[in-house]
């Protein structure tokens, strides 16, 4: 029981540091996260976090908020969940609160809007860096490419629910291996 609180505790500073330090949401903390859990502290491995990943994103919530819980689970149990998902959300809460306070008064000024901007560049940036991350990690077949294309054009050309879009590639991925395993077979 004294590991599990020594961890759960870990994880709240670990996912603490995280939530503090990464502006942009989820997608942006997935470097972070991966950084954090895989290289540094060697709680989980790159084939975990995808995985993680994925069953976070096809999951409601905030994806970061998802993938910390389910990281906290697998290292401390449900002690470690709840610390993992209260130390990435509670620096994010704070920060909100007190911005909704001061916002009203600095929108308007010039050099806060150009901060803004900058800001969503190094955004897209993070998130580019987890797309890289993640494609190195997914498998490069004809079956994952046709996946991975039909689901870019639903998502944002045809406008599809995310989640019809998850759902499909799902049973997608799903049949394509039933049908390698049966010609694997014969």
């Amino acid at each position: 029981m004294k590991e599990k609180l020594k961890r759960s505790l870990v994880l709240f500073v670990t996912f603490f540091k995280i939530g503090a330090f990464t502006f942009g949401g989820g997608y942006a903390m997935i470097p972070l996260i991966q950084k954090e859990v895989v290289e540094k502290k060697r709680w989980i491995t790159d084939s975990d976090i995808l995985d993680i990943i994925a069953i976070a994103e096809s999951t409601p919530g905030p994806i970061a908020i998802n993938s910390a819980t389910f990281v906290g689970y697998k290292i401390a149990g449900v002690l470690g969940s709840f610390c993992a998902t209260l130390g990435v959300v509670l620096p994010s809460f704070v920060v909100i609160s007190l911005i909704s306070v001061v916002l009203r008064e600095f929108s308007q000024i010039q050099a806060v809007q150009f901060a803004f901007r900058g800001i969503r560049a190094g955004v897209l940036a993070l998130i580019l860096k987890a797309l890289i991350s993640m494609y190195k990690q997914c498998p490069k077949n004809a079956y994952g490419y046709v996946i991975m294309a039909l689901a870019f054009v639903g998502a944002s050309l045809l406008k599809l629910n995310v989640l019809a879009v998850l759902i499909f590639c799902a049973v997608f991925g799903l049949v394509a291996s039933l049908v390698a395993d049966r010609r694997a077979k014969k």
